[in-house]
């Protein structure tokens, strides 16, 4: 390809935008491409009239196509950052959401109230987003994780084991994977989406088992709800990720089991995102 057939950045930016892929996106994959990282946006910016390679190209225009046909940034790149950590990430797991921090930033405001080297749990680990953040940043914590998907779970321990994180692994669904165990805190982003739910369409790429739970997308939650008493000590916690609009029900559901100071946290967008409550009964 001769010199002035290849596009600069700018250029390849400028078609990326005309084939509606959003600049956020293009700006990613473009680094992705020509080998720079994320923070090198500006770099970007400042070397906008720089030519790709014929190789850059190549690739570029292989990532534009893969993301315009629904795959997720993260997979076409291979990491995604969560909580101040890069995490490897492929189509075995899903991609964590930013709000799923939400989650780990009230695990950790309850630490404090709870015993020392406090045993954590992460149910559906996935690739250990959450199970990764708790135990970087609470490393006096037991931190245990699980999921059903032995695939997930090799990404998971791929991840722990780049951060050189001790978190413990067990295969099998929910709380039964850990025996009869018990913990200070539960955390958990289970599948919460309706099973009918027409935003899956765009969630093709993503494993679908990680996603749907049932009619009213509650099954999942409910399990957990209902197996958590027999694995929690006196006084500790279960923290749950779920829908946009199901913290009422996943509320009613805790109080119904028996749950005492249930209460709901908002995500980056003020939605209530998390719920939890305490447990103070004795099984």
């Amino acid at each position: 390809m001769s010199t002035d057939a290849r596009p600069t950045l700018a250029q390849a930016l400028q078609q990326a935008a005309r084939d509606g892929l959003p600049r956020i996106d293009a700006q990613l994959l473009l680094l992705h491409a020509i080998g720079k990282d994320d923070a090198d946006r500006a770099w970007l910016l400042a070397h906008d009239d720089q030519q790709l390679t014929t190789e850059q190209l190549t690739h570029w225009q292989q990532l534009v196509q893969r993301r315009l046909a629904g795959e997720p940034v993260a997979y076409l790149r291979g990491f995604h950052a969560f909580y101040g950590l890069q995490l490897a990430v492929d189509a075995r797991v899903l991609d964590p959401r930013p709000d799923t921090e939400t989650l780990v930033d009230w695990a950790l405001e309850l630490l404090p109230g709870l015993p020392p080297q406090s045993l954590l749990a992460d149910l559906g680990t996935g690739s250990g987003a959450i199970a990764c953040a708790l135990a970087t940043h609470a490393p006096q914590a037991q931190v245990y994780a699980c999921d059903a998907s032995a695939d997930a779970l090799q990404v998971a321990q791929l991840n722990a084991q780049a951060l050189q994180l001790p978190i413990r692994f067990a295969h099998g669904s929910w709380l039964q994977a850990f025996g009869d165990m018990r913990f200070h805190l539960i955390a958990s982003n289970p599948p919460y989406i309706r099973n009918d739910d027409p935003h899956l369409a765009a969630l093709t790429h993503e494993p679908l088992q990680a996603l749907t739970s049932g009619i009213d997308g509650l099954d999942d939650i409910r399990q957990i709800i209902a197996q958590a008493p027999q694995h929690l000590h006196d006084g500790g916690w279960l923290l749950l990720e779920h829908g946009y609009d199901q913290s009422d029900a996943v509320q009613q559901l805790l109080r119904a089991q028996g749950f005492v100071q249930v209460q709901s946290q908002l995500d980056l967008s003020g939605v209530a995102r998390c719920t939890g409550g305490q447990w103070t009964g004795a099984i």
